[in-house]
């Protein structure tokens, strides 16, 4: 890809997949224009991510002749590329702590991503938990509270959004979403990355998406 060529990020179901999203807000931090790749979970469409990209994984960034799909890679590539769009912390103590927490939510927590998948059409009043998810939920509480202890908020990191929030924010709206009971702070934050513009502006998107895609919460 030439310079003067756009960015392009490929992703999958606005609706449905938290690494899309991530992917796509980690741009936005950065401030970089992208064209959207939008290729839904079909065999066809399969087929095309099998030639996009060797691992079949969404979110991809192709920039700059650079082909980034691993959504951490692409976190520190925009930091790298961008350093002054503030992906992460100023302070060292804060960016490594940053990165840890980025670093946790992209590996584990997979009872939590089976037993309340992301589904941004939906809202339950209640919704019964699966008890394997519990742990997962309290650790994320405690990663939260301790980071808006120490940092005092609204974000995780202090007043601007940073990798972090871009990581959790599909965490966010599996709270909001299936009605988990949170602290007045935590509820707080979820209410932050509800509103911030480029979350909205996702979640308007994913509920203009046809009603028949198929429901994933899967990197491809």
């Amino acid at each position: 890809m030439s310079d003067s060529a756009p960015a392009q990020l490929t992703i999958s179901s606005k609706t449905y997949s938290a690494w899309s999203l991530r992917g796509w807000l980690l741009c936005r931090l950065a401030g970089l224009d992208i064209e959207e790749k939008q290729v839904l979970n079909d065999a066809a469409n399969r087929a095309e991510l099998l030639l996009l990209s060797p691992s079949v994984l969404v979110p991809r960034l192709s920039h700059d002749g650079a082909s980034v799909w691993d959504t951490l890679a692409i976190a520190e590539y925009l930091n790298e590329k961008f350093p002054d769009a503030g992906l992460l912390p100023e302070d060292a103590i804060a960016r490594a702590h940053c990165r840890s927490i980025s670093g946790e939510i992209h590996s584990g927590f997979t009872n939590l991503r089976s037993a309340l998948p992301m589904n941004l059409k939906v809202r339950h009043q209640s919704f019964p938990i699966f008890s394997g998810a519990r742990p997962d939920i309290e650790r994320i509480e405690t990663i939260w509270e301790d980071c808006l202890d120490t940092y005092r908020g609204p974000f995780l990191f202090g007043k601007k959004p940073t990798i972090a929030d871009a990581m959790y924010a599909p965490v966010t709206r599996r709270f909001i979403t299936y009605a988990v009971p949170m602290s007045d702070q935590l509820r707080a934050y979820c209410e932050t990355i509800e509103k911030w513009s480029p979350m909205a502006e996702w979640i308007a998107a994913a509920h203009a998406e046809p009603e028949d895609i198929e429901e994933l919460d899967v990197e491809f």
